[in-house]
């Protein structure tokens, strides 16, 4: 049972960082004309791609609490790495997880807070949690650190180029338009 759990919570995180990261970027195009083609297309996918990235990090979530457990009560041998890098790890994934609920709870009903929020707080949430995602993927994944290192740094770089792109755009724009 234990190998069964490790396996689906293994294949559950190679599906959910890559969605994680497509729903990041794609939400990064999605309000900006002039990346064109690529606006439109996220446009398109960009909030279904974001459903799909919850509800595969949920599963995640829900089989790593119970691969944890098994770790943490010994009934699964310990990890290469100590106990207390583990337990960090877990808290990582967990703080980006709660981070990812509320993006979700302030987008699907902004006014579940004290405040309604608008799309800069929700998003920031949502950003801190694929930081937090992407922390616990490098210091976590070390199952496939031959594949999940070297991808990591180069893809989390190309996030911000676009994210700084985008800004730059966004900030050209305001500042050619004519004053009214």
């Amino acid at each position: 049972m234990s190998q069964l759990v490790w396996l689906l919570d293994r294949g559950a995180a190679l599906v959910t960082y890559p969605a994680l990261y497509l729903a990041v970027l794609t939400g990064i195009l999605y309000n900006t004309e002039s990346f064109g083609v690529l606006h439109e297309a996220a446009r398109r996918i960009h909030i279904e791609l974001s459903v799909f990235a919850m509800i595969v990090t949920l599963l995640h979530a829900g089989l790593g609490v119970l691969d944890a457990w098994f770790v943490v009560t010994g009934q699964v041998p310990a990890p290469a790495y100590s106990m207390p890098y583990f337990l960090g790890g877990v808290a990582v994934g967990t703080g980006g997880l709660f981070m990812l609920v509320v993006a979700v709870l302030g987008f699907t009903d902004a006014r579940r807070f004290q405040r309604p929020w608008g799309p800069r707080v929700v998003h920031s949430f949502a950003y801190a949690g694929f930081a937090f995602g992407t922390i616990h993927a490098a210091a976590i994944g070390t199952d496939l650190t031959g594949l999940v290192r070297p991808l990591l740094g180069p893809s989390v770089a190309f996030l911000v180029y676009v994210l700084l792109l985008r800004l730059l755009v966004l900030r050209g724009d305001s500042s050619n338009a004519t004053p009214g």
